[in-house]
Parts: structure tokens; sequence; C-alpha cells
């Protein structure tokens, strides 16, 4: 994990979220704009995965669990997916509040990964 694409990623998510709460809250239903923002999230997921597989390859290995850190990020990869889902099925302004919840959650997500890479003491 590198510390500072992590930081962009805390911050994409953070303002995806906010973005989608505020619609969400003001009587938007999902679309391109909300929809769009929780994409970027998961793309920048996907690029976290690539960048997880390849660190530990070219000496830059977590200093805790690799098993956890894996399992956050398998279930930060699935939840804007399935908020993406229930914002397709379910096209009212509730959902676009659950698109915001959810980018907000992998703000923290991304948190907890990058402390379980970088900071645990042995």
């Amino acid at each position: 994990m590198i510390s500072w694409y992590a930081d962009i990623e805390i911050a994409v998510a953070v303002l995806a979220g906010l973005l989608c709460l505020v619609l969400g809250l003001v009587g938007r239903k999902p679309g391109d704009l909300t929809m769009g923002a929780a994409a970027l999230v998961e793309l920048f997921l996907v690029a976290q995965l690539v960048i997880a597989i390849v660190s530990p390859l070219v000496g830059n290995s977590p200093t805790g669990s690799l098993v956890e850190f894996y399992l956050y990020l398998i279930a930060a990869l699935v939840i804007p997916l399935l908020a993406g889902f229930w914002a397709l099925v379910e096209r009212d302004r509730w959902s676009t509040v659950v698109l915001g919840i959810a980018c907000l959650a992998i703000a923290v997500m991304v948190v907890r990964m990058n402390i379980i890479w970088t900071v645990q003491i042995a």
C-alpha cells in the first residue's frame, strides 16, 4: 500500500460520499453524477488491489496481517458494487443516500487498511 495513494483514495471516497449524501437528502434520485462518483471510488479500489499485489513483490511488505488487509480490501471492493446495484434497482432518494454511506464506509476502511499496512507494532 502506498500512503499518498491511500490519502487520495480517502479524499475521493469522502468527497463522493458527501456528494451522494447531500444530493440524496435534497431528494435527487441516483443518476450519472452519483453513480459515477461511486464508480470512481470502485476504480480507486481496483487500483489499490493491483498495488497491494505488486507492493510485497517490490519490497513494500505490510507490517500487519496480510490476511486481514485483503479481507478489508475484498469487502471494500464489494460494498460500492452492492450499493450501486441497490441504486439501480431501487431508484429513489434513499438509494442515493445509501451510495453516500457506502462511499464514506470505504473511506473508513481505507484508513484501516493503511493502518494495517504501515503502523502495526510487532
